[in-house]
């Protein structure tokens, strides 16, 4: 025998009653089965709120439980054949008449007490069984049974405890006398000794249906829903959450604690005592095997799932007058429980200064007041102090029977969460070590969640989530290169890059599952009005696991904000110069930041574009060398410029081809006055360990007066024709010693200085071709031959490849 309990979703409507109808039918055909099921979707909270309404108003009553009647009516004409409804008909009229008498009652005496608030919830199970069973009968040998007339509890009417000797024995004895192969039943209803109804409380049809599978000694209970089983986690949360196979008694206890809605825990009391395997199936996919509770589970993986519950209060006791002292503990909970207030979470700390307690957000302030009562005296006396409430918090939950058997399951949980910034305010851990319990606030309930299960149930693939803002050329080749590897990476290197946001000076779009990158330009031109503010704001709404601000852009503003993405956990990848080469002091608070939050500050593409520069310097420094010398060429631009202007072509017109191919700032005044060699030097100094602020480089421009001052690009260029003359002399000064022109940086004794020199023959400078960057570095290691980097220093593709590349080096710390 099986019993068979479906839930208010699945019995909600016409429709779903139907593949309920099948899914008894399917059941049968194989053995007897007893069938509990809720109200109608949502028919109980509409009982329980006509009766409010019935205090205040009695003229609505009517038009209310009419409303109630065709909802019942249309199931009826839907599912049973017209010369059966009118005996149906009859029976639902009974009941609602019955009901209104009640709500009447209600109203004359202006009195709702719980005897009658079990009697009005008890309409939705009294009707819904009464319906479905009658339809059963339209195709099956089916037979309806109050449960009023089985189940036998106390007079606690709204959450009665069962007398089981009494309520055993109405049940096998019934079941012994009905010959029928479906009896359908209502949950979450019961009757005291007297006959009058009360009700099984919170997940009472649940509890209803392990009731009666505990007395028929059944094969299996079976628990249809709307989903298919008991998930990893909550599947509306994580969306990589899957459905458990198998999981034991005690594993689906603590999920089913800790939210997991599709189970109540006391419903796994009756039928674990008689090692009554339970199922969670779907109503919806009746095909899927779903979760199997048993005794013991075959599968022997660590975690099982991770849970959580949202709305929680930690109460905090503490004192120097609590230590050595007994019963405080005793006091605290006694307390509480003599008021019905439900303890969630308990911490103590060893020295037993403090007590920790979780409660319910409802019930936080009342406990407060309770518990400052109780210890009025010691707060008094200056022994404890007065109760500590901090609400809008949450708990997770790791669960798993084999955790006890594997070393640092909680130095794994604690690590993920910390490198993403989720503060723990409460730990608590059982001794059978089956539960780890965290305390974090509600707000990064969704993020943990996500890291623990990418953490202990993923193929160990971690998923960056990034926020792009700048899509011109370095952005748009910087999402090209993005889409194109983002297969390669997850098979590889088991990173999942997914482009959450993407912004420009005027839209931004954002997807939480991840934009589309074939049409990206579309989304964003669809997208909403756009400013640095409202992009930060957006990005820190998600508050996701493993985010990465990139920065495309070359704005002194968006500079500005790279703090507030560090303090809230959120990675910065950047090719602007413009904040690592601003004033020292801002320099060193976003490194201490960046630590501080677990958030790394990546700028590789600050000197050199894709080439390894910062970070060869990094790794030398961090192996204990010192650098006490830099020469570099670190202007692709300049190098271009100058590797292309002669006497056959004018200086404007090598700048003007130079800014056509990519290689310049949008405002070529940038690099050809030496200012972004200057930013470069000074963050390769500021990387080796040197403090120094812009100031202090000497820029020899080789620029006029009047081209630095201008204010917009034609008067720039125009400026640069005044003075092709200069440029001219430039290059025959230079050709004239078999020397080229290259705009050098040096770095040496604590000084730097950046301008055009003549570089002859036998230098490494001389042969620097097309747009490319070299760095000599002179170190402890490499005092006469330095160590020497080269290659492509400017473009918009190399410089979203290093982009690329920092991206990469987040996700692999």
């Amino acid at each position: 025998m099986k019993v068979l309990k479906f839930g208010g979703t699945s019995v909600a409507n016409q429709q779903n009653i139907k593949q309920v109808l099948q899914i008894v039918k399917q059941a049968s055909q194989e053995e007897k089965i007893f069938v509990v099921v809720s109200a109608f979707g949502k028919t109980t909270n509409k009982l329980l709120a006509i009766a409010q309404e019935s205090l205040e108003d009695a003229t609505k009553i009517e038009t209310l439980v009419s409303e109630l009647k065709e909802h019942h009516y249309r199931v009826i004409e839907s599912l049973i054949s017209e010369k059966n409804q009118l005996e149906v008909k009859q029976h639902v009229d009974t009941l609602f008449s019955e009901l209104i008498a009640i709500y009447q009652g209600v109203s004359l005496l202006k009195e709702l007490s719980p005897n009658t608030l079990a009697k009005v919830s008890s309409f939705g199970e009294q009707l819904s069984s009464y319906i479905i069973a009658n339809a059963a009968k339209e195709s099956l040998n089916a037979a309806h049974k109050n449960s009023r007339e089985l189940i036998i509890t106390n007079s606690n009417y709204l959450n009665a405890q069962v007398l089981f000797e009494e309520t055993n024995s109405n049940i096998v004895r019934f079941s012994k006398e009905n010959t029928s192969e479906v009896v359908v039943l209502g949950g979450f209803i019961a009757s005291n000794k007297d006959g009058e109804i009360t009700t099984l409380g919170r997940g009472g049809s649940d509890y209803s249906a392990a009731i009666y599978a505990a007395a028929l000694k059944a094969d299996e209970l079976q628990i249809w829903t709307d989903v298919s089983g008991m998930f990893t986690a909550n599947p509306r949360v994580v969306k990589q959450a899957f459905a458990i196979s198998e999981i034991s008694y005690e594993e689906a206890m603590e999920l089913s604690h800790f939210g997991a809605k599709v189970l109540y825990p006391p419903t796994i009391q009756p039928v674990l005592e008689r090692e009554i395997p339970i199922r969670i199936k779907n109503t919806f996919e009746p095909e899927n095997p779903g979760t199997l509770i048993k005794k013991v589970s075959e599968n022997k993986k660590t975690v099982r799932g991770i849970s959580h519950i949202e709305n929680i209060s930690l109460l905090t006791l503490e004192g120097s007058g609590m230590v050595g002292v007994p019963g405080v503990s005793k006091r605290m909970f006694e307390t509480l429980a003599l008021h019905h207030i439900n303890v969630v979470l308990i911490t103590q700390a060893s020295s037993e200064h403090s007590i920790c307690i979780g409660v319910f957000d409802e019930d936080a302030d009342t406990a407060k007041a309770l518990l400052d009562e109780t210890f009025q005296l010691e707060i008094h006396q200056h022994k404890v102090n007065q109760v500590l409430v901090e609400k809008g918090l949450a708990i997770i939950a790791l669960v798993g029977d084999h955790m006890k058997n594997h070393q640092g399951l909680s130095g794994q949980m604690f690590s993920a969460l910390g490198k993403n910034n989720v503060n723990i305010r409460a730990i608590a851990q059982g001794a059978s070590e089956r539960n780890i319990s965290a305390v974090i606030e509600s707000v990064d309930a969704k993020k943990a969640l996500n890291t623990l299960h990418e953490q202990f149930f993923e193929e160990k693939i971690k998923q960056l989530n990034l926020f792009v803002t700048g899509v011109g050329n370095v952005g748009e080749k910087f999402l090209e290169q993005v889409n194109q590897q983002k297969e390669f990476l997850k098979e590889n290197l088991k990173l999942n890059l997914r482009v959450i946001g993407v912004s420009n000076s005027r839209k931004m779009v954002f997807d939480e599952e991840g934009l589309n990158l074939d049409n990206w330009k579309q989304l964003l031109a669809e997208g909403e009005s756009s400013t640095i503010e409202s992009f930060f704001e957006k990005t820190k709404s998600f508050n996701l696991r493993n985010s990465v601000f990139v920065d495309n852009t070359a704005n002194a503003n968006v500079s500005e904000v790279y703090e507030h993405y560090l303090r809230n956990n959120v990675a910065v990848v950047t090719c602007n110069k413009i904040a690592c080469a601003s004033n020292l002091e801002n320099y060193k608070k976003l490194k201490r930041i960046s630590r501080k939050y677990n958030a790394p500050f990546l700028f590789e593409t600050n000197v050199g574009a894709g080439l390894p520069i910062i970070d060869t310097l990094k790794n030398l420094i961090a192996s204990g060398d010192r650098v006490h010398k830099i020469q570099a060429v670190l202007s692709g631009t300049l190098n271009f410029v100058f590797n292309n202007f002669n006497d056959s072509v004018t200086f404007h017109n090598v700048v003007a081809d130079a800014q056509a191919q990519g290689y310049t700032e949008p405002d070529p005044k940038i690099d050809l006055s030496g200012i972004d060699v200057a930013r470069k030097i000074l963050i390769l100094a500021r990387e080796s360990g040197y403090e120094l602020e812009l100031s202090d480089i000497v820029n020899n421009s080789f620029l006029s007066e009047e081209s630095l001052n201008t204010t917009d690009n034609e008067a720039f260029y125009k400026s640069l024709k005044v003075y092709e003359n200069n440029f001219q002399q430039l290059y025959k000064d230079a050709n004239d010693k078999n020397c080229r022109l290259k705009y050098v940086a040096e770095f040496e004794n604590g000084k730097a200085n950046v301008g055009l020199q003549h570089i002859p023959s036998d230098h490494p400078f001389y042969n620097l071709e097309g747009s490319d960057n070299i760095v000599l570095f002179f170190t402890d290691r490499y005092p006469v031959n330095p160590l020497q980097i080269k290659g492509a220093g400017a473009g918009a593709e190399v410089t979203a490849s290093g982009i690329f590349a920092d991206v990469i080096r987040v996700g692999n710390e």
